[in-house]
């Protein structure tokens, strides 16, 4: 199997059809022999990640969530603090939301790298 490389250029694009775009081509499923059980995606370089653009009021209003294993442990970041930090953060978090939740996961994941 030879994996290929793509990149491709954020500026401008919508958040979600970027991340829907971006988990095909890392899942495979745009070769003609892809198989849901086995790791035949590609390699895909993301460009201009802090131009991205988010529908709506998003950016304010979207907020994470995870718990830290200790009581009162949960907490909440806006998207904006983590998108002014690192943008492509926030795609990661988009595509890996797409990405089936399987021991393939991690692996496809890893082939996303950000310039």
């Amino acid at each position: 199997m030879e994996r290929k490389t793509y990149t491709i250029d954020a500026a401008g694009k919508v958040l979600g059809r970027l991340a829907v775009e971006i988990s095909l081509l890392l899942r495979g499923k745009n070769k003609p022999n892809f198989v849901h059980y086995m790791d035949m995606g590609d390699f895909v370089i993301i460009k201009n990640a802090a131009k991205i653009v988010v529908s709506g009021k998003k950016m304010e209003q979207k907020k994470y969530y995870h718990h830290t294993s200790y009581p009162r442990g949960f907490r909440e970041i806006p998207m904006k603090r983590i998108f002014e930090k690192n943008p492509g953060q926030v795609l990661r978090k988009a595509v890996l939301g797409m990405l089936p939740k399987n021991k393939l996961r991690a692996q496809q994941i890893k082939r996303l790298k950000f310039e």
